[in-house]
């Protein structure tokens, strides 16, 4: 509850232009300090610190008698002391509540995992018995074409009349939700025979994935992604291709794919930068290695070793070990391989035995080698009998590089005898096609067991419907399912058909864990079994390119332990990787209002493993008010008549009711469905019982305000001059606000509140900020501004109600009189751009006319006065900065992670005064410091005449990059966390064909794949 500014700009301004602030706190300063320095202005500037004791307890009590007139707080605290005997106070039992959104959570993604089981017994069915025709004809939909009309006026063939319809449950694209349809890749001809086949054996799914969304209205996109290449997505849309015209989209890139077609892996590259090796041959090279490094997730580990007639490790941190296959180590890889130069003769054996002992110290399941040459002299038969035979339990994968075949039968012989794969590669184009060949190679003994595992992604956006539309920037994890052949005729070769899957918001997991429930404070969170966030307050995944949001590189591979620094030891992250469910307390610093206002808060952490997931789910309550709730008893029709009121909003962001399971429900706003739900006009609507007795009993209980601010405006005497509005706000996130002035719409949570997408803070900043003011005492502040934001609306208790009192110092040029907030950040000063407001960071640059005054306080503050008053830390956080990459064509930018750190101040309120001087060269600095009681302010009064800029810089409240030397860099890199691997491993099968390894990849190409093709190398070649 408080007073606070209107949203616009401008506001109350007298004749001179100048904001006008209550009669009450016009005498205060003005007749005191001019007074006072009337008396003694004197060679010597002296403060008395009595003085400035008067002055703040003159301040602290007009500050009180405005604040309560306005607030109408003592109205609130009666309303309470008479419904009292029905308030019933519950303590939460974090244990308990942990259970409960566990299992809700087990509940919704369980029914996702039913609709993809369904699915791929419904595709490998209808595969079993479907028989291949070669000279198949059939029209299907295809996502690209649909609705595309020629120049006759005809639809384009596999095109045809498409109906699509605006969706909200599907971020508002145009969809079919009764008919799917068909993506084919740019690259991939699409009537080819095998895709053709695949297509209309895969028809069968459409009544399916109908099916799953009538049984569960919550799915999102259902689709088939085959080993073939086309990808079948329901409900159908139109496909929007890049800005090339090309649908550069390969489902089978797609880590949900990956995940589910192989097992963990272990994976040495091995490339050949011999002399033999220079021009197009290294391009391809690089090309190969970079597409295999795509191939890989956050469950496998890799290392790439480059050889001439020595052996070279591109990271020579890696040295001997393998990494952890993360988006950070793949992405750091690639640079490295943009950087290789051919020299020398090449010499494999040296790498190829090196690769076996780094892969002697890894997993059990798929260990592989892929080796990159144009040739191999010798087949290197002493070095697999030493290493490899009789097991073969490692795989080599053969890449022949160039248009020569001199040393094919070498190559092709080591891949044969050692359970791997042979291909030719001979231009850029061949790439992609190629390497995928390996993953089902992989996923043979799995196949052939029909282990029908179950993965789970990690967080990621979808970039294909990201570049589409800006709604879709939504935060999901995927979960998938493979699909076999089932023919007994195949049944050795290990034929994987593709893999199911569907999107699952993570939004909406985390809906089943509300925050009004944990508090102001308090949190829930979810991560994978390597310790990676998939939801938390902290994760921000986006970054602002000019007007634009973009993701930034490594948003899905952002550590527990990066967010959740307070532990140290890592008890909390390891507990959970491990599966583990028990309690934790942690004393932590958090920070509000974009970092700036930092926080002393004690935590109890709670968290266990959601089951049938690699997931773990966690929890925060806050000591104190986080762990209590307050339940009161009031009667529908009250709560209804007082819920209607106009001065009434609620938190519209919260789900008060759930309106997306049902289309009907859709059109209604959350206050809509839950007066209609109370009213028993919508039975069927699931609503949050909990919520709705506590904002009905808020209603109730807050409904007395109204009438009481518009007695105040409707006064005789008027409204103070410089008091703008008031409002209330409850934890059930009821608003109520009453404009003094004019009329004025305002909303529970801010633009600010709401600007991550992600983790939208589900209690605003003035909220959060009072839950940790001292109870019975009014918080004053000002919120940081941002440059180009307009919205002020976050701005709360008497903010400007005080104003510019600060003007009563005018005639004062010796002594600057300044009301500070515990924070450090300026409410009122004579100058304006002092004032915290502002767009800048006011109390660590704000110049006055003298220099940077700040810069002759606070610095010192840290060394003299923070000891006394004022408590400095510095903290750190997973920051991004730009920087330049080399690249032989062009310098290109790119985001990269890097540790920051930046300073913060509380206040120490159990010092209420301090006061000394500042040598600053010729001249010295005084000030008193008195804070003013029942306040989180404090009266500053600083000597003006001495400039101390130069002797004490300012201390900027911007991230600052910590640098590290090479040796600690690469021990943080090489470092590896505790995780877990999925439990499942499918590396060998006894019946499993190993015959099947490859030739010399003639293709007979159509006209339009090669086409595809050489636009696709020539698109390659342009970049590199």
């Amino acid at each position: 509850m408080g007073l606070g500014p209107r949203a616009g700009s401008g506001g109350v301004k007298n004749r001179m232009g100048q904001r006008r602030t209550p009669a009450q706190l016009r005498p205060g300063l003005w007749i005191l300090c001019f007074g006072w320095f009337c008396s003694t202005a004197y060679a010597q500037m002296k403060i008395p610190p009595e003085t400035v004791q008067v002055w703040a307890n003159k301040l602290s009590v007009q500050l009180r008698e405005v604040s309560t007139t306005y607030s109408g707080a003592h109205i609130l605290q009666k309303k309470l002391k008479d419904v009292e005997s029905s308030i019933k106070i519950v303590e939460i039992d974090g244990r308990e509540q942990l259970r409960d959104y566990a299992d809700d959570i087990e509940r919704m993604l369980g029914s996702k995992m039913k609709s993809v089981k369904r699915l791929a017994e419904s595709a490998e069915d209808a595969d079993l018995y479907h028989d291949f025709n070669k000279s198949l004809q059939f029209d299907y939909y295809n996502s690209m074409l649909v609705n595309t009309i020629d120049d006759d006026g005809n639809f384009v063939e596999l095109g045809g009349e498409f109906p699509l319809e605006e969706n909200e449950h599907f971020n508002n694209l145009p969809v079919n939700t009764i008919q799917s349809d068909v993506q084919v890749p740019t690259n991939v001809y699409n009537k080819d025979p095998n895709i053709l086949n695949g297509i209309y054996m895969s028809e069968a799914l459409n009544d399916v994935f109908i099916n799953n969304f009538q049984k569960d209205p919550t799915l999102t996109w259902q689709y088939f992604g085959s080993s073939t290449g086309f990808f079948r997505i329901y409900p159908g849309i139109k496909w929007t291709p890049d800005s090339n015209g090309v649908a550069a989209f390969d489902c089978r890139n797609r880590n949900w794919y990956i995940q589910a077609a192989t097992s963990p892996k272990d994976i040495i590259i091995v490339v050949d930068i011999s002399g033999s090796m220079k021009g197009l041959k290294m391009t391809i090279a690089k090309h190969t290695i970079n597409t295999i490094l795509d191939t890989l997730g956050e469950n496998d580990f890799v290392n790439v070793i480059a050889y001439t007639d020595y052996v070279r490790y591109v990271e020579p941190c890696f040295k001997g070990t393998l990494v952890q296959a993360d988006l950070d180590n793949r992405e750091h890889f690639k640079v490295l391989v943009d950087e290789l130069h051919v020299k020398g003769e090449g010499k494999v054996a040296k790498a190829m035995k090196e690769s076996f002992k780094i892969l002697n110290e890894g997993s059990l399941c798929n260990q592989a080698i892929m080796l990159i040459t144009d040739g191999a002299m010798e087949d290197f038969k002493d070095v697999f009998e030493e290493f490899n035979w009789p097991d073969r339990r490692v795989r080599l994968f053969t890449y022949l590089i160039g248009r020569e075949m001199t040393f094919a039968e070498n190559t092709k012989w080591i891949a044969c005898n050692n359970k791997g794969y042979y291909t030719h590669i001979s231009t850029l184009a061949d790439v992609q096609e190629n390497v995928m060949e390996y993953l089902h190679v992989l996923s043979r003994p799995m196949v052939i067991n029909h282990n029908h595992d179950i993965i789970w992604t990690e967080a990621y956006m979808d970039t294909v419907l990201f570049a589409t539309k800006a709604q879709s920037l939504l935060l999901m994890t995927s979960v998938a399912m493979p699909v076999f052949s089932k023919k007994k005729e195949t049944l050795s070769h290990g034929i994987l058909l593709g893999v199911v899957g569907s999107d699952i918001p993570l939004q909406e997991v985390m809906k089943m864990a509300p925050r009004y429930r944990l508090g102001p404070h308090g949190y829930a969170f979810l991560i994978t079994n390597n310790g990676y966030i998939l939801a938390h307050p902290d994760l921000r995944p986006l970054y602002k390119d000019g007007k634009q949001l973009k993701p930034k590189p490594n948003y899905n591979s952002v550590d527990l332990s990066e967010v959740e620094w307070e532990d140290i030891d890592e008890t909390l992250r390891t507990a959970m990787v491990k599966g583990e469910t028990g309690a934790l307390t942690l004393d932590v610093r958090a920070s509000v209002d974009k970092s700036k206002r930092p926080l002393f808060l004690t935590n109890d952490y709670y968290y266990t493993t959601i089951n049938d997931t690699p997931f773990s789910f966690g929890m925060v309550l806050t000591r104190g008010h986080g762990q209590l709730m307050f339940i009161g008893k009031v009667s529908v029709e009250e709560g209804l008549h007082d819920l209607t009121s106009p001065d009434l909003s609620i938190a519209s962001e919260w789900t008060y009711c759930e309106t997306d399971i049902d289309p009907h429900h859709r059109k209604y706003t959350q206050l809509q469905a839950m007066i209609r739900y109370l009213q028993g006009k919508e039975p069927d609507l699931e609503c949050d019982e909990v919520l709705l007795r506590q904002t009905l009993f808020d209603a109730v209980l807050t409904a007395p305000l109204e009438a009481y601010w518009q007695a105040v405006m409707l006064n005789a005497s008027g409204v103070e001059e410089g008091v703008e509005t008031a409002f209330l706000g409850t934890r059930s996130g009821i608003l109520r606000l009453t404009s003094l002035i004019f009329r004025l719409h305002r909303k529970f949570l801010t633009l600010a509140d709401k600007e991550n997408l992600f983790t939208v803070d589900h209690f605003p900043l003035w909220y959060r900020m009072a839950a940790e003011n001292p109870p019975g005492r009014f918080l004053y502040y000002m919120p940081v501004e941002e440059q180009g934001v307009k919205d002020k609306t976050g701005t709360v208790p008497i903010t400007r109600v005080i104003g510019q009192c600060g003007s009563c110092l005018l005639f004062l040029q010796d002594v600057n009189c300044f009301l500070v907030d515990s924070n450090g950040f300026i409410v009122v000063s004579k100058e304006k751009s002092e004032v915290s407001c502002g767009r800048r960071h006011c109390p660590f640059t704000g110049p006055d006319r003298s220099g940077t005054w700040i810069s002759g306080f606070l610095v010192p503050t840290r060394h003299q006065i923070g000891n006394k008053m004022f408590r400095f830390f510095e903290t750190m956080s997973l920051m991004w900065t730009l920087s330049l990459l080399a690249h032989k064509a062009k310098k290109s930018e790119a985001l990269q992670p890097c540790d920051t750190e930046y300073p913060g101040f509380m206040l120490d309120f159990s010092i209420r005064e301090t006061n000394s001087l500042i040598k600053c060269g010729r001249c010295q600095k005084m000030f008193v410091v008195q804070a003013i009681p029942e306040s989180n302010l404090v009266l500053m009064v600083v000597q003006a005449d001495c400039d101390c800029s130069r002797q004490y810089p300012a201390i900027p409240l911007e991230p600052k990059e910590i640098k590290y030397n090479a040796s600690v860099k690469c021990n943080r890199m090489k470092s590896q966390k505790v995780r877990r691997r999925p439990k499942s491993c499918h590396a060998y099968h006894p019946k499993e064909n190993a015959k099947d390894c490859g030739g010399a990849s003639e293709i007979s190409l159509s006209l339009a794949l090669f086409l595809a093709s050489l636009f696709t190398s020539l698109a390659l070649r342009r970049w590199t």
